[in-house]
This record gives structure tokens, sequence and C-alpha cells, in this order.
């Protein structure tokens, strides 16, 4: 099969990912943190080693690198953590219901109220502060739309949050892998990251990078390895966020993408780029299609055929062609509602740096024959 749905999780993985997976299972079955034998102590020595290459990459210290199950986690833990009742958010039409779901939810209960903004009119900087009140405390948006492929400048963003003194939350489920982010020099409070994409990990995997004057409650209470003798959860990071028994293979895994995307980041990043590039010239100008998505090097080309909803040109190239894509809304209402292509939503491919210019060539001939019928 033609893999092109690597924004929903990574369909390569590097050798040393599987391996290191495969070897923790096999022979360390030990719980990290919580005894003082051989294997406990490995399994330690893994976690704090993946722990800080994070930190290489994203920047900020191993301690504030919190891994989760996947990024919805670690954006659930950073928005419920930093809630502040009364307060206003600011977010943005391009999010995934990860963020969306969670304002939604303490507006609702009368905690917050919020505000999203887009890039129609005007600059995106411009916008956002226009929405700025007295009671905001925090910006949330992602790094890269999961939609469309469109980088938002997180930068700038990051820079008027610390003007204004507000936090900052960064979702990198699909930025991770592809473009550069640093928690430090972006001004993120908290950036959350997807391990089983562009980081080449497993599914199980994510992580929550804090930023060093992050304060974070827990969502959840429980065993550490720490403080045992006190009821109250730690007051240290990681332990604060980090209760019961973590996912040791996965985080094993990951730690391995992490150093072969760490050296590789810039030429990947510049060939998946070219991979889109040559994927919507492809279809660009074939009659019926038409697309949301220019070049990125996230990897993701969003369109639709005119006459059939997305779903059932997906399941085509899936049963016809063999090519795996995804078709619907994509977790992110807002955005097809201001592109109009709510509630078919849009055929998405989305391409990785081991796909080839064959693969993509087969493709756009699969999307030339169905519109053709």
């Amino acid at each position: 099969m033609i893999y092109f749905d690597n924004a929903a999780t990574g369909g390569f993985k590097p050798r040393a990912v599987t391996d290191a997976a495969e070897n923790v299972i096999r022979y360390l079955s030990a719980n990290p943190g919580r005894s003082g034998h051989r294997l406990s102590v490995t399994g330690a020595n893994i976690v704090y080693n993946c722990r800080s290459i994070a930190a290489e990459v994203f920047g900020g210290t191993p301690e504030r690198v919190i891994f989760t199950k996947n990024c919805t986690e670690a954006l659930n833990i950073a928005i419920f953590g930093t809630v502040n009742r009364g307060g206003h958010v600011i977010t943005t039409v391009y999010e995934h219901n990860s963020v969306l779901r969670p304002l939604y939810s303490l507006q609702k209960q009368g905690i917050i109220n919020f505000d999203t903004v887009d890039d129609t009119d005007k600059d995106m900087i411009s916008a956002i502060e226009e929405k700025i009140r007295p009671e905001t405390y925090l910006i949330v948006i992602n790094a890269v739309s999961n939609v469309t492929g469109k980088i938002l400048p997180v930068q700038e963003i990051g820079a008027l949050a610390k003007k204004h003194n507000l936090l900052f939350i960064v979702d990198g489920a699909q930025a991770g892998g592809h473009i550069h982010i640093n928690i430090e020099k972006n001004n993120i409070t908290a950036l959350a990251l997807a391990g089983h994409k562009g980081l080449y990990g497993i599914m199980g995997s994510g992580m929550l990078i804090l930023s060093e004057t992050a304060n974070v409650t827990p969502l959840l209470y429980g065993g550490t390895g720490s403080e045992s003798f006190s009821l109250s959860q730690p007051e240290c990071y990681p332990e604060r966020l980090e209760s019961g028994t973590l996912n040791l293979p996965a985080i094993a895994a990951l730690s391995e993408g992490l150093r072969y995307i760490k050296n590789n980041m810039i030429n990947f990043s510049e060939t998946v780029y070219e991979h889109t590039a040559r994927l919507l010239d492809g279809i660009y100008d074939i009659s019926r299609v038409k697309c949301y998505s220019k070049p990125n090097p996230a990897g993701i080309v969003s369109f639709l055929i005119e006459g059939m909803e997305s779903s059932e040109a997906a399941d085509i190239l899936n049963n016809e062609f063999d090519i795996a894509v995804r078709g619907g809304l994509h977790c992110a209402p807002l955005i097809h509602k201001k592109l109009g292509t709510s509630p078919d939503g849009l055929v998405r491919a989305s391409l990785s740096v081991q796909n080839s210019a064959r693969e993509i060539d087969f493709f756009i001939k699969a999307i030339k024959k169905i519109c053709e019928r």
C-alpha cells in the first residue's frame, strides 16, 4: 500500500525505533523509578536520556519534559492545568478538537470565555492583539494546521504573548520533526507534541515540554515513586505531572526517533516540501479538483473532488488504488467552516520523507482517473 496518512500517524519507523521498543518489552519489563535494582535503574536511565534529547531538540530542561500517551493528553494537561477562573483565552480557527473541546468545556461550565481568530482580513498578529482584554491570560495555537499544512507565526505570537504577559501554549502535533520550535526562543509556556508522527516514535507516546516559569496544576494524582510519605502531589517536575507507570517501550522508541530527526530535520523538511509541491503541481489543474494547501514541510495536501464526498474519494483510493489517505473533517471543524468545506470535509494526503516520486506520480494518475468518471 502507498501510505499517505502520515499526519494521522507516521507510517515508517526506523529500525532503531522498533528495536528499542521490542528490547524493552523482551528484556526490560521493570518499572523505572520505582525500585533500586539494576533493571529499574536501567529503565530510569532510558527515560532520562529521552528527556535530555527532547530538551536538546525543543529547548528547556530535561526535568520539564513530561511524558504523556499522546498530544491530546499533553494539551489537556496544559489547558486545564493553567486555567484562570473568570479569565479569557484566545485561539484560532485552525485548531484541532484537542484544543477546542477543552476550551468549550471550560466555557460551558462558566469558568472561562474564549475567542477564535483567523487571518482572512488582516495578519494573525493584529487579529490576536485586537482580542486581548484585561482578563486575557492565555493564547493557544497549533503550529501547523493538520487540515491545510499552514504554518502559523509561532515566533511572532510568542513575542506578542511575552509583550502582554500572557501564557502561550502550542500544539506541535504536526510541527514536531518538521519545523524548528524552541520553547525559549519562541517564548512558549507549554509545547505539546505527538511522539508517533514526525518524531518517528510509536503510538502511545507524547510529550509536554514546559518553560522554566510554567506552573501547571496536575490533572492526575497518584504514585510517582517520590515523596511517598506525603498525601500531596509532589511540587517538583516531572513527577508533579507524571503519576503512575510510564510507557517505557514507547519512551525508548521515542528516544531513538528523536535521535533520528535531530540532525536530519532540515534535509527531511526540504524533501517533504518538495514532495508536496510535486503533488500539488500534479493535481492543481485537474478538472474537478480544488486544492486547499500550499507546499509545506509538514507534508499535508488537502483537496476536494467536485461532486464527490471526501470519504467516498478516500474509499476509492483505498479500494481501487491501494492508497491510504484520510477524508472528512480531521477533527478541526472551525477551519472547515472558514473554508466552506463542511460537512463533507476534504481529502488529506499527508506525505513523509520516505515517500517517493513514483508514489506521488501514481497518486496523481489515480486522481485523474477518478475525475474522468
